[in-house]
């Protein structure tokens, strides 16, 4: 997966139509001219770069450009404290995918929607920022949001379902989002942060209770959930103003804004399974309206799940230590 890319927009000179359009398409951050950043927090929150913005210049950003192997150590050497505006003569990737094998914090300008996929494509890791250069407020606009859905991609598997075993009473979390989701659409869960199940939303008709598309029934307290960042989380840490990954059954991840967390006793259930590294497991509430997500991109409630079924999930290769990946010898049973 990769993890969250800024998206920033250059508004210098002052353009209110082009900041206001990046503000509703998600941008990180914008660049404007010296004594106009009052000008963009009466229309948005949102970090601005500038001599006298939240990021200054020479001070946390400064822009380079490459003319010789001496700048792309300058280059590294300053991204240890400092974002970096990588400038080519000619806008070639050899120098991008040299700094980009050493170093963080490099970001480069595109006005054009296949420059900045190349740039965040670069030896699979990708530069840590665009800088959106386009002055048409609308392309700005449709860039930024492809740019911030683009980001944000998981690579899913299939388990085979072995067992579903109902336990006892226990502590179940409802994790309640500002984002409305669709049919094969949730967020990956599950008791070890190396074997994750896609668990749906309730945003599937049923007679016994009207769709919350907004939510996803997501397990007992001590489960994981995948947030941005490449982190996970604890169910039991959230509250309103998290954030947590959507995804989808493809794989396509986007960033939601955790609204309310609501904590109650339900009865549960122990789901297990194999996936391509053996014995995976999760734990969630025994109810017609829990599901998972089939091959297919379809919702599959836990109540009707048999041995031999496949769903979705994921899997990582190396351990967690408060929710970052480690690469140590973990065994979680």
């Amino acid at each position: 997966m990769h993890t969250k890319k800024q998206i920033w927009l250059n508004a210098s000179p002052w353009d209110k139509e082009l900041v206001t359009n990046a503000l509703e398409a998600g941008a990180d951050a914008i660049i404007v001219p010296k004594g106009t950043s009052e000008k963009v927090k009466e229309l948005g929150i949102i970090q601005t770069i500038s001599e006298d913005g939240d990021l200054k210049w020479d001070e946390n950003v400064v822009y380079v450009e490459v003319r010789s192997q001496e700048d792309e150590e300058d280059i590294v050497a300053l991204s240890r404290t400092k974002k970096v505006i990588v400038k080519t003569t000619d806008w070639t990737i050899i120098p991008l995918e040299n700094l980009v094998a050493q170093t963080q914090n490099i970001f480069v300008e595109c006005d054009n929607l296949d420059d900045a996929r190349t740039a965040l494509g670069i030896l699979e890791k990708g530069v840590d920022g665009i800088i959106v250069t386009q002055k048409n407020p609308i392309v700005a606009r449709e860039m930024i949001k492809s740019l911030k859905s683009d980001s944000l991609n998981i690579n899913l598997t299939s388990f085979t379902i072995d067992a579903i075993r109902p336990l006892g009473m226990g502590d179940r979390v409802c994790v309640d989002t500002c984002t409305l989701m669709h049919e094969g659409e949730g967020c990956l869960l599950g008791n070890s942060s190396r074997a994750m199940f896609l668990v749906h939303s309730e945003s599937i008709e049923n007679p016994y209770v009207s769709p919350r598309p907004f939510r996803v029934n997501a397990g007992p307290v001590h489960a994981y959930i995948k947030v941005p960042g490449g982190r996970t989380r604890y169910l039991s840490e959230l509250k309103a103003g998290d954030e947590v990954l959507g995804v989808d059954s493809k794989g396509q991840a986007k960033v939601m804004t955790v609204g309310r967390v609501k904590i109650e006793q339900r009865p549960l259930l122990l789901i297990e399974g194999t996936g391509p590294n053996g014995p995976v497991n999760t734990i969630l509430q025994n109810a017609e309206t829990i599901r998972l997500v089939d091959l297919e991109g379809k919702a599959i409630s836990v109540v009707k799940l048999k041995p031999g079924d496949t769903v979705l999930g994921m899997i990582e290769e190396t351990g967690r230590h408060f929710g970052h990946q480690i690469e140590e010898t973990i065994t979680e049973k």
